[in-house]
């Protein structure tokens, strides 16, 4: 099932005036999700985020299709409408038209739930009666029913036992009209949409909507009073119930004393009844008193429209109750409540605990420092929608709320981030100075490489020799006019199409012991000089050298049949010849001294042995 409320992302713009309205803290934000959602866990269907949303973002679980899915059906569809439509349909001149443009929606039976509250109001009477030292809260106002489910569990024994007057209807019209009955409860209060489906059993009501989706199918199916006639509600009738709405309503139905000296019951309406609550658990037993407690009073619940005015209702509902009167016969009606007092109105209620652990203290400080709001008053401004910062500072440790949601907070990290924004603009100004000046640098430097590089293609062309410029996969990247003719004349005429050959592959354009040369360099980034190599039956000179390793490669292919460098080929080999038969000579000479050296030390010392001899045999 959908949730009850939920807020609409796409309309919400995060003014949090939903958080400051719900007196549950139901609604949480997120620092990744700032705008806020409803936990429907904790929510107790009271309509505050609704009715202060200014952008409509706040959506209610539609009942509509629900019941036009019911109306279309095989079985019977009733009514069970709350008798505060007296003071919801003023503009309808007679309450019997009203009935008709119920019926025309397609009902079947049309019932007003003020039977129902007398039944309901009876048990009341007895309940009070009957009581020796224990004392109730009043079960009629579904809010009230579940925030005490979900906030203060241990009152739920206090909780009187008695069904709510919708389902005493509801279980008087399966009566009438068999199980099989389809019923679609017609409220002033959004919190009936979750109570009115949620109690299971044979009294569960089908659907729920409120007066402004009431509203809302007559105009979608033109239905006016004018074109209708009158029609009254299906028996059995209420009389005093109808005052239901009221929040002494249900008291005025029971007949139980509300004078102020002898009554056993105070009425509460309104926020005053979480203080309420709160005195009823710490005080009873000193207050001794039954609580009546009205979250809302029906007549002005959320469902109703916006725009009325309370006691306008209020008078328009008593007098919708005096011309009921005018038809009143105390001792039928006295049968009729007889005739269903057997029906079975008790109750059981189901503990939901949704508080949430207080955090640790320590956590609890260090967000206040981190807040540093109001110092010395910590009562707060109250705009981030707790009583006070200590509060808030726990629903940020519970995961409820951030600090942005605290205006003082918010405006300091405003003013702090202004100033940060400032510096940060005055030094984007000074890097936006020097980012110009290192653009006009850039400029010039470019400038410069662009002619330095134009230059470099012209000397490139104009040079005798045959020049061309590899990358890795041994693709052209440059080439000069003498090499693309040395390649021949399809060579040129590519040249014409694609001027320096840019991006030819050498392998096809040269021979296998000619292009392997140039893999040779890539792969081992050793350069080769002067190489002689014969192209189309030439005699070439070719010098291979690593421009950069890896990457690119160039090449020098020099005519050894053109005068200049045959003159310089001549003058460098015979440099090379003279060279090479000077070390020889060297080398020779080197061995010579070496031999005339060895055969000196050899005669010397056959010459020193003579000497020596010749001595010994003198003597």
């Amino acid at each position: 099932m959908e949730p009850l409320l939920k807020i609409d992302k796409e309309k919400c713009t995060a003014c949090y005036a939903c958080v400051r309205a719900c007196p549950v803290k139901a609604i949480k934000v997120e620092s990744d999700h700032p705008k806020p959602s409803i936990i429907p866990e904790r929510c107790i269907g009271c309509g505050n985020c609704h009715s202060v949303c200014s952008d409509d973002a706040v959506v209610i679980r539609n009942g509509k299709e629900e019941l036009k899915t019911l109306l279309k059906g095989s079985e019977p569809v009733a009514a069970l409408l709350d008798p505060s439509i007296a003071g919801e349909f003023p503009d309808i001149t007679d309450y019997r038209k009203f009935v008709s443009m119920v019926r025309k929606l397609g009902f079947t039976y049309v019932q007003e739930v003020a039977f129902g509250v007398e039944l309901v109001a009876e048990r009341y009477r007895q309940l009070i009666n009957k009581s020796r030292g224990k004392y109730y809260l009043f079960a009629n106002c579904p809010v009230s029913v579940m925030y005490i489910e979900k906030y203060k569990p241990e009152l739920i024994r206090n909780l009187a036992p008695i069904m709510p007057p919708v389902i005493a209807s509801a279980r008087v019209t399966r009566r009438l009209y068999g199980k099989n009955v389809r019923l679609a409860y017609i409220s002033p209060l959004i919190a009936s949409k979750q109570e009115g489906v949620s109690i299971s059993k044979e009294e569960k009501i089908d659907t729920v909507l409120t007066f402004i989706e009431l509203r809302e199918l007559f105009r979608e199916f033109n239905i006016d009073e004018k074109n209708l006639e009158y029609s009254e509600f299906d028996e059995p009738f209420g009389y005093k119930g109808s005052l239901f709405p009221l929040a002494s309503g249900i008291l005025e139905a029971a007949d139980i004393d509300q004078t102020i000296l002898q009554s056993k019951v105070i009425t509460v309406e309104g926020d005053l009844i979480f203080e309420s609550i709160n005195e009823f658990e710490e005080s009873i037993t000193s207050i001794k008193s039954h609580f009546n407690i009205f979250y809302k009073e029906f007549i002005m619940g959320r469902g109703t429209s916006p725009e009325a005015k309370k006691w306008l209702r209020r008078s328009q509902l008593i007098r919708y109750l005096h011309r009921r009167l005018k038809d009143y016969d105390a001792k039928a009606h006295k049968e009729v409540m007889e005739a269903y007092a057997d029906i079975d109105l008790t109750r059981g209620f189901v503990k939901d605990d949704q508080r949430i652990p207080p955090p640790p203290k320590k956590e609890v400080d260090k967000i206040r420092d981190e807040l540093r709001t109001h110092e010395g008053n910590d009562r707060g401004c109250g705009a981030c929608g707790y009583s006070s910062c200590y509060d808030f500072a726990v629903a940020i440790a519970q995961k409820l709320a951030v600090p942005e949601m605290c205006s003082f907070y918010a405006s300091r990290n405003t003013m702090n981030h202004i100033q940060s924004l400032k510096i940060s603009n005055e030094k984007l100004a000074h890097a936006q100075e020097a980012l110009k000046e290192s653009e006009k640098i850039a400029r010039k430097e470019k400038e410069a490489a662009s002619e330095a590089s134009g230059i470099t293609k012209t000397m490139l062309q104009k040079l005798p020799s045959a020049v061309v410029i590899l990358d890795e996969k041994l693709k052209i990247i440059q080439a000069n006019e003498s090499f693309i003719s040395l390649l021949g004349e399809e060579a040129v005429e590519i040249n014409e199409v694609i001027p320096g050959m840019t991006g030819a592959d050498l392998k096809t354009l040269l021979s296998y012991n000619i292009h392997n040369l140039f893999t040779y360099v890539l792969a081992n980034n050793e350069n080769i000089t002067d190489r002689d190599i014969v192209l189309n039956d030439k005699q070439y000179t070719i010098s291979v050298f690593v421009i950069r390793k890896e990457k690119i490669i160039g090449a020098v292919i020099r005519d050894l049949s053109s005068p200049e460098v045959q003159k310089e080929e001549i003058v460098k080999r015979l440099t090379d010849v003279v060279d090479k038969n000077l070390s020889l000579v060297q080398q020779i000479g080197f061995i010579l001294g070496e031999g005339a050296s060895e055969t000196e030390r050899m005669l010397n010392s056959i010459i020193e042995s003579y000497k020596s001899n010749r001595n010994k045999g003198g003597r």
